[in-house]
């Protein structure tokens, strides 16, 4: 492949890199995709994911890329092939807890009046979940129709593909927690999430559980025929393998609330790094030669919330330039 033949080059292939990808290609650039691992084997398929702007900064920035991915989502929602679909689902707390800001009427958001017992703090929302083997699926397919190919062939370090003068004129590090050696940039960090992937034994709405203290959370999303229970927010943790004794925490806790999870056949266990960062990471990096790295990472929890508006903020910009 002669880098020369593409405007841009997109690096990663989890819901940020292939979002990115696809925004470029539809807007008419040549756009080439090389990732470490399939969009399939990224962090992306054990998200939730339910979309909300979590684990995530700075707020003003990520609010307004929140509100443009709720947007797409809405409008991707009617085609099954998505993998989307809005569900209503409640938050709880056994302790005194107040609603996110970023909750409003265009969630259909209330105050819950109705806590089962030992809880004293809930809300109620409509939002889009997502099942994320679909919808990385889908996202694929999208960007094989624009012309892009996936290429699977590792980096090891952006001065690897920003160090030809001749080469793209635009890159685009969407790399997510491989970006703390790649920049390098210390300031990114892993959340170990390890969720347990059951059959749907007939669960509509989705549950969140703040109660437990970090490391432990339990949340639980349906799709159509599936149910993610979760989860762990370990920082600092690499450890990509599902842990047994992690998997039946989880379990029993999404229990707690939801006994039908306990009898349900267990598919499989996911793991994945949430890139987590003080701070998204969107912004160019001018290079040689009137050459441009733009920063596509640090995304937290809200890696799919926020794939559509950062997507379409660093499209404006590689576009304003051209």
């Amino acid at each position: 492949m002669n880098g020369s033949e593409f405007d841009v080059q997109v690096l990663g292939a989890g819901v940020i890199g292939l979002t990115t990808a696809i925004t470029l290609a539809e807007a008419g650039l040549r756009v080439s995709l090389r990732t470490a691992r399939p969009p399939g084997a990224t962090t992306s398929v054990a998200a939730g994911a339910v979309w909300g702007p979590v684990m995530c900064g700075p707020p003003e920035r990520t609010r307004a890329w929140a509100a443009t991915g709720l947007a797409v989502f809405r409008e991707l929602e009617p085609d099954p092939a998505t993998g989307i679909r809005s569900r209503r689902g409640r938050e709880l707390s056994r302790f005194p807890a107040d609603p996110p800001s970023w909750l409003g009427d265009d969630l259909d958001f209330r105050r819950d009046d109705e806590l089962p017992p030992g809880f004293v703090s809930g809300w109620r929302y409509t939002a889009p979940v997502i099942a994320m083997p679909v919808y990385l699926e889908y996202l694929a397919g999208r960007l094989a129709r624009a012309g892009v190919e996936i290429s699977v062939n590792p980096v090891t370090s952006l001065a690897e593909v920003t160090d030809d003068h001749h080469g793209v004129p635009v890159t685009v590090n969407c790399t997510g927690v491989a970006a703390r050696q790649l920049v390098p940039d210390p300031a990114v960090h892993p959340i170990r999430g390890q969720i347990v992937v059951i059959a749907n034994p007939g669960i509509e709405e989705f549950f969140i559980d703040h109660s437990q203290p970090p490391p432990g959370v339990s949340y639980l999303f349906p799709h159509q025929d599936t149910v993610v229970l979760g989860g762990t927010v370990n920082e600092d943790d690499w450890d990509t393998g599902p842990r047994p004794e992690i998997a039946e925490r989880i379990v029993a806790g999404c229990a707690l609330i939801e006994p039908r999870v306990r009898t349900a056949p267990v598919l499989t266990h996911r793991v994945g790094l949430r890139p987590a960062r003080p701070q998204v990471r969107l912004e160019a990096e001018p290079l040689d030669g009137g050459r441009v790295l733009w920063h596509n990472y640090g995304h937290g929890g809200a890696g799919v919330t926020l794939s559509w508006g950062c997507a379409a903020e660093i499209t404006a910009g590689v576009l304003s330039h051209e």
